[in-house]
Formats: C-alpha cells, sequence, structure tokens
C-alpha cells in the first residue's frame, strides 16, 4: 500500500543531510556518487546538498544544511549576509549591522541567534527624507519547493518607526505577498513563520525576518539606525521529490539492500538481500536502510531500492476550479472566485492551491453562522467493501468562528436519512491551504455535503477536491448494482439541528427553556440553565460522549487527536470498554504536532487547574542521549507550569556536545513559570546489568540559580541519587551516579532530573547522558545530601551520614556544611570512649576513583565536637596506603577546611580515619569533598582558574538569596563580565564575580566568603577588583568585611563609576579571634547592568602590607606640577573660608553637633577610617588586651 506523501519531508532532509547527490526536477543525468562539487546549474540552491560539503548551496539565503540530521536550511547572518542582497532603488536601504555599533536608538541591543550585542543581523539603514521609501532585501533564486516548505524568521520593529513591513515570493512574472503586517510591533524579536506552498521551477523568496522573496519595508516617516530589522532565518521541508531517473544494467552489477522502507509512491517494497543484474530499465526510489559509499565514508543511512515501473493509476476525479465547479453543486453562500485578492478583506486567500497563485480560482463563502454555503457532490453508487476516498484543501481564517464541516448524506430505499458528520475544523488556520481527507464506506448510495461558514470579517475556502476511482457516480449505470426501488432524495437534506442556531435566540446565544445565554456566558464555570446546558461541552469529560466534552481536534500536519474506543486501540478484544483520545496518524501537509483544543474558557481564578489522565507508549528507547536529534527516552513533566525545554545552542546558551547543537534546558523565565520544580523524566527502563553507571553533564548558572538533583523511581519508591547546588560558573561539568538494581530483578525503574529554582536569575542545563553497565568511578565532589556515594565505613561500622533535623542527634554538628541548615547530611563518627576507646581508629574509605592525568587537589570540611575529638588523618591509597595529612581536630561551631594534594597513575581511594582521644561526647564529621586539577591553594587565596578553592558564595540568609559566580571571558554569557582576568591577562583565564543589575533597590547584597582563619595581630589581604558601570550616577559596591564570634567590621570598601580595568587593593587586617574575609556586592544606587570581579585574591598570614611603588601611569608629569600645586591651593583657600562661616554659624546657634563623647564603647568591631587602599584600624583593634 503506498505511503502518504506527507512522509517525505522528513526522508528528504535526511537525504540532503547525508549529502547523496539527487537530481534536481528536470535533470537528464544523475551520478551515483558524490560529484566534486561540479553541480550543473539547475542543481544550485535546490535544497539538496550535491556537494559533501553543501558548498551548492551555500549562498542561497541559507548556509547549507545543518550539522544536525532533519535540522532546517537556516542563515543566521553571523559569517554573511547568505546571498541576501538589498535591490532598494534609494538611499533607504538594508545592510547587515550589529548592535554594538549603533549604542544608542530605538534598535535592538543584541542579535537573536547569539542574544549579545556583538552578534550580527539584516537592518534598514538610516532615512532622512520626508517622502515615503522603500527599503527591499532580495535573496537568490531558489529552485523547487514542496508544499510543505516554510519559512521562519525573526525580526524587530521599532514601535512607531515602521509603516509597514512585507514579505513577497517572485515566481515567473509574478510577484505574491506572502505576509504583511502595519503593527502594531511587539517588544524585541518576533517570530514569524510562512508557508511557500507548492512551487515549480525557478522563485525567489524572502530572507530570514522578511521571509522568502523580495523583502521590503516602506515607513512614513525618517527612520533611526536598526529601527527594523530581521535575524535568523530557518527554511524546512522544502525539498520537492521528483521519480529518479532510468537505472540501466550497465551501470553497476549489484547494490545491497539493507532493513528500509520506501517513503513515497505507489510502489511496494521488496524482501531483504541483493539484486542481481538489472535486465531493463527501471526506477530507483530513495529508501532509509543501512549503508556506506565506499571511499568517501558517508555514514548512517541512505540509499536504495530497485522498483519496476509503477502500475498504472485508476480513475479519479479532480475539481481545481480553474474552469468551473466540475461535478460539484453549490449553494448560496459558495462565490466562485476567479483570482486571489477579491474583495478588500484582510483575511481573503492571496494565492489558490492548485497553482499556488494570485491568478488561480477557488470557492470562497462569508456565509455567516445559522445560513451555512452547502457544496454538494454527485450522488455515489454504494461502495462495498471499498472506500470512497475525497482529498481537499481548505482555508480558513479571520474568525475564530469559521467552521467546515463534511457530511455524509446516505440514500436509502425510502426516507433519506439524516446527514452524519464524518468531519468538522474550526477556528484560524493562518494563511496557508491544509490538505485533508476522508474515506467512506457505505452500503447505500450516498452524497458528500460540504458546509462552510464564518464570522465577521472571516472566511472559508475550497480548493482541489480530489475524488478516488472508487467514488462511483450513479449515471455509470454499465458498471453499477441495480438500486433497489423507492424514491430518492438526491437534493441535499437540511442540516441536522445541531448546526442550525435556534430561531428564539440571537445569533451566537444559546437557548435553554426561557433564557437566551449569549456568548461570553458559555463556559464561564457559572450555570445560567436550569439543567447547566450553558456548561456543558466545555472542556469537562470522560470521552464517552460523542461530543467529547466540546475537545477538537485543530491539527494541520501529520497527526491528529481522535476518539476512539478500547477496543478498536486494543484491536477486537470483547474485554476492552470506553473511550479516550488517540494520536492518530493525519493527511495534513503542515507541521507536526498535533493539538486539541476546548471551546473558549473563562475567565478563571488563581487555583483554576486542569486534571487529567494520559497514557504514554512508545518503542523501547535508551536513556542515553546527546540531544540532537531529539530527547530520545527524556520527556518534561507536566506537574507544574516550569519545564525543559529542548534547545538549540544559542549564544550563551550552548549546548556541551558540539558547542552548536542541542541539550535540554531549564529557564523559569521563559516563560515567566511560578512552579517551583521542574521535572525531565526517562521511559521506563528495564536493568541490564545489577549495576549500571549513568553519567551526564550539567550546566548551572546565575546568582539565583537553586537546585539540581538527580533521582530513580522503582515500585513506587524514589531513591536520592544526587544533587548539586548553587552555580557552578558559566562551563559544563560531568557528574556521574551508580544505578543499583537487585541481580536478576526485571523490575522497571525511572530516572528523574528536579530543578528546583530559588528565583528567576539563573539556568539549569542538561547534555550528554549516558548508561554504561557497571559501577562508576568514585564521583569527584560529594556532599552527602542524597546518598553516602560510595564510602564505606571500616571495622565496627561507626562512620554513618546523618542530619540534624530533629535537633536530638546524640553527636554531631547542629548543620551541615552544605546547606548551613539542620535538614543538611554529613557523614560522622562517635570517638567517645563508649563507641571508640582512646587511640582505637574507625576508618571511612572511598570507592575507587579513575586515574589522575595532572596533579589534583582534593578539598574537605571537617568538624569536631566542642571538647577534643581526637585527630583525623587522611591517607592514599594507590599502590599502598601512606599518609597524607594529619588534623588535630580542635572544637568550635565552624566548618574548617582540608586540603590535600593529589597525582595517582592508577586507580586510587582515600580513607579517612579518626583516632579517639578518649573524651566523652566527642565526634569528627566530614563534608562536602571536592576533587579539582591543579595544585591546592593555601589558604585565603585563589586565582580562581580552577573554581572558587575554599571560598564558599552560598546564599546568606537575608541577603535576597543571590550567589557570586565563577566564570571566564572566553565564553559568551548571558550576565556583563570582564572580558580578560588578570592572572593571565587573557579570555581563557577566570574569576570570581557578580552581577549588580540583579538586585533590586534596597541593598541587599552578595557574600563571598573565606574559609575560617585562624586569629591574626596583623596580616595583609592583597587581591584584584573589576568594577564597570554604565554612568556615574550608578553606584555598584564593592566591601571587604571581617566576620568573627564578635560581630561584622569593614574594613575596606569601593564604590561608584569605575574603569572597566583590574585594579589593585590591599587592606591590613587583624582579629583576636577566628574569622573569615568577607567580599560584599552591593547596589547603594539606581539599579544597572555592571559587573563586580574579583581575581588573584592572595592572604599572606603575619605579614604587613607593603605600599606598592607608584607606577607611572600615576606620576603627575614636570610641566603640570603649577597647575596642580596652583589647584590644591585653591581648593584649600575655599575649605578654611567654608570652615570659618560654618564654625560662626554654629556659634550663633550656641551648640556644636560635633562635640566629642567621652562614654565608653563597647568592645567588640568599631567603625574604622579609611582612604583609597591605605586602612587603619582602630586601637581597640591591634592592641593587646
Amino acid at each position: 500500500m503506498p505511503l502518504p506523501s506527507h512522509l517525505l519531508p522528513a526522508l528528504v532532509l535526511f537525504l540532503g543531510h547525508l549529502a547523496v547527490n539527487l537530481p534536481a526536477a528536470g535533470s537528464s543525468g544523475w551520478a551515483w556518487v558524490p560529484n566534486h562539487c561540479r553541480s550543473p546549474g539547475q542543481a544550485v540552491c535546490n535544497f539538496v546538498c550535491d556537494c559533501r560539503d553543501c558548498s551548492d548551496e551555500a549562498q542561497c539565503g541559507y548556509h547549507g544544511a545543518s550539522p544536525t540530521l532533519g535540522a532546517p536550511f537556516a542563515c543566521d547572518f553571523e559569517q554573511d549576509p547568505c546571498g541576501w542582497q538589498d535591490i532598494s532603488t534609494s538611499g533607504y536601504s538594508w545592510l547587515r549591522d550589529r548592535a554594538g555599533a549603533a549604542l544608542e536608538g530605538p534598535g535592538p541591543h543584541s542579535d537573536h541567534t547569539l542574544g549579545t550585542d556583538l552578534g550580527w543581523y539584516m537592518a534598514v539603514g538610516t532615512h532622512r527624507g520626508k517622502e515615503a521609501s522603500t527599503a527591499a532585501l532580495r535573496s537568490p533564486t531558489l529552485r523547487e519547493a514542496a508544499s510543505s516548505c516554510k519559512l521562519r524568521l525573526w525580526y524587530h520593529a521599532a514601535s512607531g518607526d515602521v509603516a509597514e513591513l512585507r514579505v513577497e515570493l517572485i515566481h515567473g512574472a509574478e510577484t505574491l505577498t506572502l505576509w504583511q503586517s502595519t503593527g502594531p510591533w511587539g517588544p524585541g524579536w518576533q517570530e514569524l513563520a510562512v508557508t511557500t506552498g507548492r512551487i515549480r521551477g525557478d522563485f525567489r523568496p524572502p530572507r530570514p525576518t522578511v521571509p522568502w522573496d523580495t523583502t521590503t519595508a516602506r515607513t512614513r516617516s525618517a527612520w533611526s539606525p536598526s529601527s527594523c530589522a530581521t535575524g535568523k532565518t530557518t527554511a524546512g521541508t522544502c525539498l520537492m521529490r521528483t521519480h529518479s531517473p532510468v537505472v540501466r544494467p550497465e551501470w553497476g552489477p549489484r547494490v545491497r539492500l539493507g532493513d528500509w522502507t520506501p517513503r513515497w509512491g505507489p510502489w511496494h517494497s521488496s524482501r531483504r538481500g541483493y539484486l542481481g543484474s538489472l535486465d531493463g530499465p527501471s526506477r530507483v526510489v530513495v529508501a532509509r536502510a543501512p549503508l556506506e559509499l565506499g571511499p568517501y565514508g558517508f555514514r548512517k543511512h541512505c540509499l536504495v531500492a530497485l522498483i519496476r515501473p509503477p502500475p498504472a493509476l485508476g480513475r479519479h476525479i479532480a475539481t481545481d476550479f480553474e474552469t468551473g465547479l466540475g461535478p460539484w453543486n453549490r449553494s448560496e453562500g459558495w462565490s466562485w472566485n476567479h483570482r486571489a485578492g477579491g474583495p478588500e478583506r484582510p483575511s481573503w486567500p492571496r494565492r489558490d492551491h492548485s497553482r499556488n497563485s494570485a491568478q488561480g480560482s477557488f470557492l470562497v463563502s462569508v456565509a455567516e453562522p445559522g445560513t451555512p454555503a452547502i457544496l454538494s457532490s454527485p450522488e455515489f453508487q454504494a461502495s462495498g467493501t471499498s472506500n470512497c476516498s475525497l482529498v481537499f484543501y481548505q482555508y480558513l481564517r479571520g474568525s475564530e468562528a469559521g467552521c467546515l464541516q463534511l457530511f455524509l448524506q446516505t440514500l436509502g430505499p425510502s426516507t433519506p436519512r439524516a446527514p452524519v458528520l464524518l468531519r468538522r475544523r474550526r477556528g484560524e488556520l493562518g494563511t496557508a491551504w491544509v490538505r485533508d481527507r476522508v474515506d467512506i464506506q457505505s452500503a447505500h448510495p450516498f452524497q458528500i455535503l460540504l458546509a462552510g461558514q464564518t464570522g465577521p470579517g472571516g472566511v472559508v475556502g475550497l480548493d482541489d477536491l480530489i475524488l478516488s476511482d472508487h467514488c462511483r457516480p450513479v449515471s455509470e449505470v454499465s458498471t453499477l448494482q441495480p438500486l433497489p426501488p423507492g424514491p430518492r432524495a438526491p437534493a441535499p437534506q437540511p442540516l441536522p439541528p445541531s448546526s442550525r442556531l435556534q430561531d428564539s435566540c440571537k445569533q451566537g446565544h444559546l437557548a435553554c427553556g426561557d433564557l437566551c445565554v449569549p456568548p461570553e456566558q458559555l463556559c464561564d464555570f457559572e450555570e445560567q440553565c436550569a439543567g447547566g446546558e450553558d456548561e456543558q461541552a466545555c472542556g469537562t469529560t470522560d470521552f464517552e460522549s460523542p461530543e467529547a466534552g466540546g475537545w477538537e481536534d485543530a491539527s494541520v500536519g501529520r497527526l491528529q487527536w481522535r476518539r476512539v474506543s478500547a477496543q478498536e486501540s486494543q484491536g477486537s478484544s470483547a474485554a476492552a470498554a470506553g473511550h479516550f483520545l488517540s494520536l492518530q496518524r493525519a493527511w495534513g501537509q503542515l507541521g507536526t504536532e498535533a493539538r486539541v483544543l476546548t471551546p473558549l474558557l473563562g475567565p478563571s481564578g488563581p487555583s483554576c487547574e486542569l486534571h487529567l489522565a494520559y497514557y504514554l507508549q512508545s518503542q523501547p528507547r535508551e536513556v542515553s542521549c546527546n540531544f540532537e536529534r531529539d530527547t530520545c527516552s527524556w520527556y518534561p513533566g507536566h506537574l507544574s507550569d516550569t519545564h525543559w525545554r529542548w534547545v538549540e545552542s544559542r549564544g550563551p546558551d550552548h549546548d556541551h556536545t558540539t558547542g552548536q547543537g542541542h541539550f535540554v534546558l531549564l529557564d523559569p523565565t521563559d516563560p515567566l513559570a511560578w512552579g517551583h520544580s521542574a521535572h525531565l523524566l526517562s521511559r521506563p527502563q528495564v536493568p541490564a546489568a545489577p549495576m549500571e553507571c549513568l553519567s551526564f553533564w550539567y550546566h548551572l548558572h546565575g546568582p539565583q540559580i537553586g537546585t539540581l538533583r538527580l533521582a530513580m523511581r522503582r515500585e513506587g519508591e524514589e531513591t536520592h541519587l544526587w544533587s548539586r547546588s548553587g552555580t557552578q560558573g558559566n562551563r559544563w561539568h560531568e557528574a556521574w551516579a551508580t544505578l543499583s538494581h537487585q541481580p536478576g530483578s526485571h523490575a522497571q525503574y525511572q530516572l528523574l532530573f528536579e530543578g528546583l529554582r530559588d528565583g528567576y536569575h539563573g539556568t539549569m542545563a542538561l547534555d550528554d547522558v549516558a548508561v554504561r553497565p557497571g559501577p562508576c568511578w568514585a564521583p569527584n565532589y560529594c556532599s552527602f545530601e542524597d546518598s553516602d556515594c560510595g564510602f564505606s565505613p571500616g571495622g565496627q561500622g561507626l562512620w554513618r551520614r546523618q542530619a540534624n533535623a530533629s535537633g536530638h542527634a546524640a553527636w554531631g554538628p547542629p548543620t551541615d556544611h552544605t546547606t548551613e541548615t539542620a535538614q543538611g547530611h554529613y557523614m560522622v563518627v562517635d570517638t567517645s570512649p563508649d563507641a571508640l576507646p582512646r587511640g582505637q581508629t574507625a576508618s571511612l574509605t572511598s570507592k575507587e576513583h579513575r586515574p589522575l592525568a595532572q596533579p589534583a587537589c582534593l578539598t574537605f570540611w571537617y568538624h569536631g565536637s566542642l571538647r577534643s575529638p581526637g585527630t583525623l588523618r587522611v591517607y592514599l591509597e594507590e599502590r599502598g596506603k601512606h599518609q597524607v595529612l594529619s588534623l588535630s581536630a580542635h572544637g568550635g561551631l565552624a566548618w574548617r577546611l582540608g586540603s590535600v594534594d593529589v597525582q595517582a597513575e592508577r586507580a586510587w581511594r582515600v580513607v579517612f580515619e579518626a583516632v579517639a582521644a578518649g573524651v566523652a561526647h566527642s565526634y569528627v564529621a566530614l563534608d562536602d569533598l571536592l576533587l579539582q586539577d591543579g595544585p591546592c591553594p593555601q589558604p585565603g587565596s585563589c586565582d580562581f582558574e580552577s573554581g572558587l578553592c575554599g571560598w564558599s558564595h552560598l546564599a546568606w540568609p537575608g541577603l535576597g538569596g543571590y550567589s557570586w559566580d565563577w566564570g571566564g571571558g572566553a565564553t559568551p554569557s548571558r550576565y556583563p563580565q570582564p572580558p580578560v582576568d588578570h592572572t593571565l591577562g587573557t579570555e581563557a583565564g577566570h574569576f570570581a564575580f557578580f552581577e549588580t543589575g540583579v538586585l533590586g533597590p534596597g541593598g541587599r547584597a552578595a557574600w563571598l566568603r573565606s574559609e575560617p582563619l585562624p586569629a591574626t595581630p596583623a596580616s595583609c589581604l592583597r587581591f584584584w577588583y573589576h568594577m564597570g558601570f554604565p554612568e556615574h550616577f550608578y553606584k555598584g559596591e564593592l566591601k571587604v568585611l571581617l566576620h568573627s564570634a564578635q560581630g561584622q567590621l569593614a574594613v575596606w570598601g569601593a564604590g561608584g563609576h569605575r574603569r572597566h580595568q583590574w585594579l589593585e587593593a590591599q587592606v591590613e587586617v587583624a582579629s583576636a579571634k577566628e574569622f573569615q574575609i568577607v567580599f560584599e556586592a552591593t547596589l547603594g544606587g539606581q539599579p544597572a547592568l555592571g559587573p563586580i570581579a574579583l581575581d588573584d585574591v592572595e592572604y599572606l598570614a603575619g605579614q604587613h602590607c607593603q605600599q606598592p611603588a607608584p607606577s607611572p601611569g600615576n606620576t603627575a608629569a614636570p610641566g603640570s606640577l603649577p597647575a596642580v600645586v596652583g589647584s590644591a591651593l585653591l581648593l584649600l583657600m575655599l575649605l578654611v573660608l567654608l570652615g570659618l562661616g560654618g564654625r560662626r554659624w554654629l556659634q550663633k546657634r550656641g551648640s556644636c553637633p560635633f562635640q566629642s563623647n567621652t562614654e565608653a564603647t563597647a568592645p567588640g568591631f568599631d567603625n574604622i577610617l579609611f582612604n583609597a587602599d591605605g586602612v587603619t584600624l582602630p586601637a581597640s583593634v591591634t592592641s593587646d588586651p
């Protein structure tokens, strides 16, 4: 059985991606092997990559095929205009531009592709004339387009400046308007999608923001630079299938056939195997099969199947309305339109379907509801067991009340039966002609009735009605069986009452009893009728009623929603009962998604909820996925309005696989969502081994990013496997988790990624998920929040994972280090004499870590009880066991940082060993183990090349939940940041930074905290900082605080507008107690986009700061010395005069507000005096008690 032609586009794109050399329509020759880019002129710009590098499609208004299979042809204007040319006849013209070239004006501040001011787009230049002018942008000549060909583009128009945007298509001598608009224009970049329709031969389409052909923009006033622009353009499913040329026997001995399925044509597939020598002319149909094309090494799937000449098609009846109505009869309301455009209606078809031309003809109606226009077929003989099929193209636009219905009128031996509704289409379908097909089996003679009606401003159209050869008119008496005697009524019968409005109420009103309910009160969740008729068919349904609760399919593509019975779905099983909506194949040629809609509902309240039961069934798919072609077995959960989305790399959001491919993204602002969490789930999986390793790459970036969590569901239980909280820098990180299953168990499991947001500033992303048999290596990071990370306690098993949420734990710190809450988890061992006698040890051993390619640093946080907990020793096991660190854990309230340098050429383990001191109620705890490349830094110091070292960016309570981030200039970011770091002075370097633009007015801040540092009489903190704000009245502030048990002390600060460069600062610090250094970023003025960055932080314990020597740039030139001295003297005199005047005024008032206060001050931190980078501490801080 031939497959429908709507399956063609997917195959065509697949072949184009493989660069298989297919002929252009009408070409006489065909090469079996790619021809090294010597494509004939007819094969250029035909949506087929005849060259391996697709260079024959490079300057065709797009840049050739995407490396992703099935992706559309696209142009983002980043490299060049892709062949688009400005053909304006005045000074008002199109040019390739970017936002960074124009700092002012109403134009876009970033492009759509990259989302930054460095991206390129096409824009209209400046026009200063008073008369209206037109700027036109034209694509190269393209060849052949399928009816499903669609152009997508993004445009940006400044409100008030653009009079009109229009997209036109030039085909031969005809110029056809595909789309036009006079506004109003929305903010930012707007997406536009238009279909070109079937185009035979050469044509010129518009470009990515002004579709397929000559794109024009008109204005009635002066234009500002870049006030109208177009961004990325894509063209999909445009390749037109053609019959292959004849394959002759002398062209080759054998062709291997794999498992394949032909994609079009009325031919039947062959068995798998070899085809012998060809003994006569045959045709080739492209198929999907495993194949390698010799030395060129094309991979994945390709060609070929030998097909004999197709059988002759049966007779069919086609009506294109070019010369009349054919066998169809029309009632009042249908008009035969001889050319498009017709009356001055914006919704009127601009072209027909048959010729895709404004000169073509079609049938059109503007009949109002209640008086539908009827089109009736001739009377057909009973079809018996065969199908009488009707294919037709419909057009509905301009009114949501538009409706086209198809009825079957059977003609029995006596009284004609009431028409039966077979198909109904409502609402707005856009500017395209939409294909549909209905198959009819009838034991009696019948007619087909097409009824159209629409609302004000709407139009219903019909074109290309095609009846199959089994639709046999009654007039063909020689081939028809005799009809039973009795009267027949060939005239169309009145439509069912349900399709006509009742006479007692106005049009659009519902009659129930003595009431006429207006349309705005229908389906508003409040019953007006005594029987509730106004709230029936409003979405609430179990689908047992044929009305299906008012749900109607609105699909225009290859899939549709249809109400089916369970028995029909399950075959002939008598046990199945009930009905439901099911996804079925359809005959539409536009789009791929299927849509089903309720009637208009509402208004509704904020607690309105939709409850439904859904069932997903598909072929088993792997969890492993790089997301390049689709989402594999992964799909988003629907328990929240926040969703994971499958997206393409764009600007700062790039994938891990190629940097230009696809990944899944969670962005709570696109669209703005209120849900706290979002789920990404896998299909149920069967274990392949008792232990499996799941690896994946994740991206957590932003000042309010939240938590990413991995869990496994099995038999109703959910097990947490992994989690990470807070921003992890603008880069991809690898993580893995071991999936443990019962040996021999075949119980299915499901994986779940859950994103928990803390705000709206930040994104989460996933890519390159993979599952392999066997356990994973030990993880590079372990917070113990979800598991013990494979650590095994030795001996008596005294180490255990716990949290102190109840506050009644027998031992252990009150909070963990990861979350700094009582709900957080850590590993702890009881070193009391009852559990561990004095001098004995309790060990905790990790899983095997993979060998290291370079030296690394293992950091961990430890906590000891207030009373002496004993000693914590750290060992590394590679070829043997050797001690690398010993810590005499002293008590306190703070978690402390430990670090170990690691070099291992083989698999290795880390062992923590607690040695008891024999003190009651003592313990040792561990948390947050992290393995990073590079040597371990000194305490309080960091160059930020491998991360934040021991500095914590966890959001501090009461400051708004914002975090410092970590990144570098080489990776595009959605947040402003320095272009280079200070350590390396290049884009490859890294730094810590915070974007103050996310802060609101009110002075909330973000903290970057060091590890706890021991008390010091005098030490030096040296660092480099970078601040950049657009104007002087913006006031970003960076402060250095000392935080200890005594309180909080500000020891340094810098604010205001700064030059965009790295500046050095050094601060003398002193504290009598253990303390932490805190960098505080805040905003003291108006909110503004401006980064505050840190690099090369160095803490010199026990050393005084050395004043840096003045640089040449800070030394005054000799010639300027008199001017400097004169200015200083003038300023001094002015200050003296102001002081004397102020003193005289205060003496007259008899009081002085600056009189010193001799009261004793409380001990602890006090205010300080500082100027520039030199800091003077009060005596109370530096003096000994």
